[in-house]
């Protein structure tokens, strides 16, 4: 019973924390925003990677939060948070407190995590992982 809701507890806190930067992205900074603070990062195709960022986040998060696409969210996620240690946090140090990747890291583990143990028996696809041809909904 603890596994299920520690999966449980790490989806939906990650998940919440992912569809927040998502929805930051979209509604707080906007993705021309986003894709101006891309460019000045060096980040390639800045418009084309603030959308996909700003929609990975917050469909990815959302995806967590209910269990259903949890282990392609858990990887598309993880890849999000390491592009942005590599673009942003990686010369700035470890600590957050200085712009760090510390922050970025354990969203990338975490999420890295719910890909290869897949979202658990409390979601929405945890009923279907066992059952053949049902597993990629999880």
């Amino acid at each position: 019973m603890s596994a299920p809701l520690g999966l449980l507890l790490l989806r939906v806190g990650l998940g919440i924390v992912f569809l927040m930067h998502g929805l930051q992205k979209l509604n707080d900074w906007t993705i021309a925003g986003t894709a101006s603070n891309f460019q000045q990062m060096g980040v390639p195709s800045p418009e084309l990677a603030a959308t996909v960022a700003a929609y990975a986040e917050l469909i990815g998060g959302i995806a967590l939060i209910v269990g259903l696409l949890s282990r392609i969210a858990g990887l598309v996620l993880a890849v999000d948070m390491f592009g942005a240690i590599y673009f942003a946090h990686g010369s700035s140090g470890f600590f957050s407190a200085n712009g760090g990747y510390e922050f970025p890291l354990v969203l990338a583990l975490a999420s890295l995590a719910v890909f290869l143990l897949g979202p658990g028996r409390f979601a929405i696809a945890g009923g279907l992982e066992g059952r053949r041809g049902w597993g990629v909904f999880a």
